[in-house]
């Protein structure tokens, strides 16, 4: 199966693991998928906003121990002996940028998790602007149980996106809690019936494509800045990116439209 990209003319797009037949997990040429898929979005001048989903009762289990784990293995080593970390096509950072580590992706992401959301889908998870789950989902950090390491930024962002005894319980503990237990954490944003799922993502996609595309994303960029340096740096990053925004065509065009009570015609600038 496939990492499905689908575009529509409303400038959002939808993104999907569709390997059901391995509950969602990620092989080598899924991971490379996966990463191409982003950064095909992210090159998209017409796409604005992207959805995240799964197919069948998996949102995403992380990767295939079985085939991904060796590769990953013989692809370290070949960095350790300073050869190029390549084999078949396939490189070392496909897994860490997949699952949106360390990118400057900068538009907004919506994750809609239909089920399971453990290991390397938490991994992806944290990536992800906005959460809306099925009441179905179950949510985890894994790796601890095998005797892995939840190495694609879990470590990093899930203490800072949570408070600090929910994001420990779930990496030391790596148990699986449910939806609403991960709603409670402040891991998501809202939990619906499975049947629900799509158009509540959609309802926060359109929400977001309403506002000027260039602003948001800005918006974003400023916050993701900002919270990797201290408060100093962080609020001048925010005065470069403010005059950026103040500056663009769509800075004027949003209170000409306001003024004249029509919908903005944005230029994405």
């Amino acid at each position: 199966m496939s990492i499905d990209y689908v575009a529509g003319d409303d400038h959002v797009v939808t993104i999907t693991i569709n390997r059901p037949e391995a509950r969602n997990s990620l092989d080598a040429e899924h991971f490379f998928q996966l990463r191409s898929a982003w950064e095909r979005f992210g090159e998209d001048d017409n796409a604005y906003v992207a959805i995240v989903t799964g197919v069948g009762q998996d949102f995403c289990v992380g990767a295939d121990l079985k085939s991904y784990i060796p590769l990953i293995t013989a692809l370290q080593q070949k960095m350790n002996e300073g050869q190029e970390a390549e084999i078949d096509g396939y490189r070392l950072d496909d897994g860490v940028k997949a699952v949106l580590r360390g990118t400057t992706l900068y538009k907004p992401i919506i994750a809609a998790v239909n089920g399971n959301c453990v290991a390397g889908g938490m991994e992806m998870l944290g990536g992800c602007d906005l959460r809306v789950a099925s009441d179905i989902a179950r949510f985890g950090v894994m790796e601890p149980k095998r005797g892995l390491f939840a190495g694609g930024g879990t470590t990093v962002r899930l203490p800072r996106q949570v408070p600090y005894p929910a994001a420990m319980e779930l990496l030391l503990c790596a148990d699986r809690v449910s939806a609403t237990r991960a709603y409670e954490m402040g891991l998501l944003n809202e939990v619906c019936r499975p049947a629900d799922l799509m158009e509540r993502a959609y309802d926060y996609a359109y929400r977001i494509i309403a506002n000027g595309p260039f602003a948001i994303r800005k918006t974003k960029e400023s916050v993701l800045r900002g919270l990797a340096t201290d408060m100093e740096e962080a609020y001048e990053i925010e005065s470069e990116i403010s005059d950026q925004v103040f500056s663009s065509e769509d800075a004027k065009e949003g209170p000409n439209a306001f003024a004249e009570k029509r919908t903005p015609d944005w230029k994405n600038r």
